[in-house]
């Protein structure tokens, strides 16, 4: 049975479930957008779940079909009638999509439908996205006005390139799954119907690998001095136990116990 988690804040629903926590963006009737609450929630939440015993992956999903609309545009009138209060807003927006990119474990975004604006941010603030065949996904600043901050416009280029996150910014179109796949915006594609059962599948083989290894190449991926990134965990890998069980697994011809 998972175990829920109180968020606190209308719209966000967490739970564990053995080594699988699930954060779920719950404003179906409004698509899925994210208010100002849930950005500012967003980074406690993040620790909360990293914390939690047992868990190794993270899987963050919308309610009702959608992934997310985006912000929620009810808000940003008021919010950009003050400077002071849109760059508040962006700050908030930078400081969620940095603490679920900096999430100690695997993040797989799960998108249904639209993944839309700053649900499109989130997305790509992960480290995986696995997307239903009907899902559109864009990010759509052009049609506001709206400038996006350094952090996730370079987050975007690193993800799909200079020149697609180009496309995407300067049109806000929306493309469809496999378009998204092509530019490296969605790491598998699958029938709606059968997108959740893999990716939960795809969630626990990873909770069987190395968090280790895992946590070793999030850092140096993540880094733009991947070697000073790396030094730390290398060294600490020569005493920890993961090697010593992975290749005694191995050799044994079992599962390895990390």
């Amino acid at each position: 049975m998972p175990q829920q988690f109180e968020t606190g804040v209308t719209g966000l629903r967490a739970s564990v479930d053995g080594p699988v926590a699930t954060l779920l963006l719950d404003r179906p009737e409004r698509r899925n957008a994210v208010t100002g609450a849930m950005w500012r929630a967003l980074p406690g939440l993040l620790d909360r779940l990293a914390a939690a015993p047992g868990v190794r992956v993270l899987l963050l999903t919308g309610a009702g079909g959608t992934f997310s609309a985006g912000a929620d545009i009810g808000e940003l009138t008021r919010i950009y009638a003050d400077p002071d209060l849109a760059d508040a807003y962006h700050a908030e927006n930078v400081a969620a999509e940095e603490a679920l990119a900096a999430f100690p474990h695997p993040t797989i975004a799960v998108v249904h439908g639209h993944c839309v604006g700053g649900g499109c941010q989130l997305a790509a603030a992960c480290d995986l996205r696995f997307v239903a065949e009907d899902a559109l996904l864009g990010i759509t600043p052009a049609k506001l006005g709206v400038v996006y901050p350094a952090v996730p416009t370079v987050r975007l280029a690193r993800l799909v390139g200079p020149a697609r996150a180009k496309y995407l910014l300067f049109s806000g179109e929306l493309v469809d799954a496999r378009r998204a796949e092509l530019f490296g915006l969605a790491d598998e594609v699958l029938p709606a119907d059968r997108l959740d059962a893999r990716a939960r599948e795809f969630a626990e083989l990873l909770a069987t690998r190395s968090p280790q290894t895992i946590g070793a190449a999030k850092a140096a991926l993540a880094a733009d001095d991947p070697a000073a990134a790396l030094a730390p965990w290398e060294r600490k890998s020569r005493h920890a136990p993961d090697v010593r069980e992975g290749l005694a697994a191995f050799l044994e011809r079992r599962r390895p116990n990390f």
